[in-house]
């Protein structure tokens, strides 16, 4: 006869008051998940988040009260949890996940890791250590009503990176500086701005009129005399936009004219343009100023919540004024060359991009957006439901304790949908695929072929866009398999420094040639074979191809009615069969077919 311990067997108990457990992130799943794992029977857990507590969690992170904003997740979590099952042994860390403390050697110290993380960089990292450390991973994520769980262990199932996620959707430069024609152009070009006024200055990152724009094929001296014909405080010369607002104290005003007025002059120049487009209309802040003051008082009420009121012109040149005072201010009391970084949920930044996008869409005829809209839309937000994710950190639970009990051949990815499929299911099932033989990450010996002009490719670029950023290393370093073992890159700090400026061709790399890069805290090792190429498109440095999935499959065309399920969100993922693949943030494209998935991956 079963004995029983509450709802579970004796055996799987005991395994759960002594197995040592780790939740990577404690927001609105890990704050679920925690809970739910002591209540379970987990005695022995460890819990990591670099987040603090922000009063906008509190409407779904149920282990946060008012009084705890400010506070370490973690930390705050572990108190909260502890009221449940004073007894239970919980570890907080107020860290990042990425930091070389928790190397391969603490991850082994788990049975179990479950990750509640909201980034692609994060899922990454934790899925390599798991790889390297041989450390079963239960990976989740919620996007709005729809949500999925799913098991990872090396060398029997895929590992988190085996399907294709593309990145997220960027725009040329040339549509964000002269010719916007959605409001998302108009949101990104305002949080550039916002780096360029008060954060980190990026030449990628430029907001004045593109010159080099291919479309506008245009006389520059001619048109240079014509654009300065415009008022003395607009008389501005082509200088670091940075520079130029610190030489007027940040003056609103100023700001306004050079931004909403003498640049869309100089972009009316540019005749090509506009030749089957709307022309923009300038905007001047003085005649605005007149015209708002002669106003009367209440003549424009805004009507609903605040955040979701659409102001005039002339509010959000209010708006304008009043957040640069306020950044203004933040600026100086962080002393000479301090830098500010944007936050969706940092109030004054908010009120900046939604007052800089908003003058931006009126002057390229564009519905103006709500804070609310521009917030989501800024910050790639998908509202979260706190039931979607007491759902999801319910299910990783019911699959931890298959990997608990030895089962893990009993473990599935579930997916959670927003309507019932066609046997009337929410939740749906799924067989476990095995690991892709081509994945990058997860092969026996990870290989990829890297499309790239060795003439114009730094090393730094090598270093932080091809390495960390496409490929998700942390500390790479890289040597070139040329007989000699030449280090182009090293993870010690400045031990080749003077390579970064140089470019691959100046070390002798061309087509052909093959780099090693490794990175010792992932324990992780991937060949890199070079394809020189002059004929690359315009705006992009290099492309993967060969092996390492660069762009997600089509799906099928044969599903039925997926436009009617269809959720979109940032970084998101296409499916490699009929069902949804887990993107970095827990958010999806595409949900096809009944229940997310084909019939013959699931189980009914």
């Amino acid at each position: 006869m079963v004995q029983l311990v509450g709802s579970l067997r004796k055996e799987v108990a005991e395994s759960l008051s002594t197995c040592r457990v780790l939740v990577v992130g404690a927001g609105g799943i890990g704050c679920e998940l925690l809970k739910n794992l002591v209540l379970t029977g987990f005695k022995n857990i460890e819990v990591i988040d670099l987040d603090i507590i922000d009063v906008s969690n509190l409407n779904r992170q149920f282990l946060f009260q008012k009084k705890h904003v400010g506070k370490s997740k973690a930390q705050v979590a572990k108190e909260s949890v502890l009221q449940f099952c004073p007894t239970a042994n919980i570890t907080a860390y107020h860290d990042s996940i990425m930091n070389p403390d928790y190397n391969v050697e603490f991850f082994r110290n788990f049975m179990l890791v479950m990750n509640a993380l909201d980034n692609r960089a994060a899922r990454n990292h934790v899925n390599r250590m798991c790889l390297a450390a041989d450390i079963p991973l239960i990976e989740s994520g919620t996007a709005g009503y729809l949500g999925q769980v799913t098991v990872i262990k090396k060398g029997l199932t895929e590992c988190y990176e085996c399907q294709p996620k593309p990145t997220q959707k960027t725009f040329p430069g040339c549509t964000i500086r002269n010719t916007p024609s959605e409001p998302i152009h108009c949101i990104v070009w305002a949080k550039y701005l916002f780096n360029q006024l008060f954060g980190e200055e990026d030449a990628d990152q430029e907001v004045s009129p593109d010159t080099a724009d291919p479309e506008a094929s245009w006389n520059p001296a001619e048109t240079e005399a014509r654009a300065m014909a415009s008022e003395t405080d607009g008389d501005i010369k082509r200088v670091s936009t940075k520079e130029w607002a610190r030489s007027t104290g940040y003056d609103p005003a100023k700001l306004f004219n050079k931004l909403f007025k003498d640049d869309i002059m100089y972009l009316l120049t540019m005749d090509k343009l506009w030749k089957k487009r709307k022309a923009p209309l300038p905007l001047d802040w003085h005649q605005l100023e007149s015209q708002g003051s002669r106003r009367p008082q209440g003549e424009v009420k805004a009507v609903g919540l605040k955040d979701q009121q659409v102001l005039g012109v002339w509010g959000y040149c209010q708006l304008f004024q009043h957040s640069i005072e306020t950044l203004r201010s933040e600026l100086q009391e962080k002393g000479d060359g301090a830098e500010l970084v944007w936050d969706k949920d940092d109030a004054p930044a908010l009120d900046f991009v939604t007052a800089a996008a908003n003058l931006r869409m009126h002057i390229f005829s564009m519905t103006m957006k709500s804070r609310f809209d521009i917030k989501s839309m800024a910050g790639n937000i998908i509202p979260a439901i706190a039931t979607t994710n007491a759902i999801i950190a319910g299910l990783i639970v019911m699959e931890g304790l298959k990997v608990v009990s030895g089962e893990l051949e009993s473990c599935r990815t579930i997916f959670l949908n927003k309507h019932p499929n066609l046997r009337k299911k929410l939740l749906v099932p799924c067989i476990l695929d095995p690991p892709c033989a081509n994945c990058y990450v997860c092969a026996s010996r990870p290989e990829v072929t890297v499309k790239l002009n060795v003439l114009k490719t730094t090393v730094l670029a090598l270093q932080d866009r091809i390495l960390k950023e496409r490929f998700g290393m942390v500390a790479p370093d890289v040597n070139i398999e040329d007989g000699k073992g030449t280090i182009l890159i090293s993870s010690e700090e400045g031990e080749t420094d003077a390579n970064n400026g140089k470019f691959l061709s100046d070390f002798g790399i061309r087509n052909g040639s093959r780099l090693q890069s490794d990175d010792f805290l992932q324990d992780y090792t991937l060949l890199i074979n070079v394809l020189h190429a002059e004929d690359l498109e315009k705006d992009v440095e290099f492309e993967v191809v060969g092996d390492a999935p660069d762009k997600a499959p089509p799906p099928p065309s044969n599903q039925e009615d997926a436009s009617s399920i269809a959720n979109g969100n940032k970084d998101s993922a296409q499916p490699l069969r009929p069902r949804p693949i887990m993107d970095p943030s827990g958010d999806w494209t595409d949900w096809f077919g009944t229940g997310g998935c084909d019939a013959r991956y699931c189980n009914s």
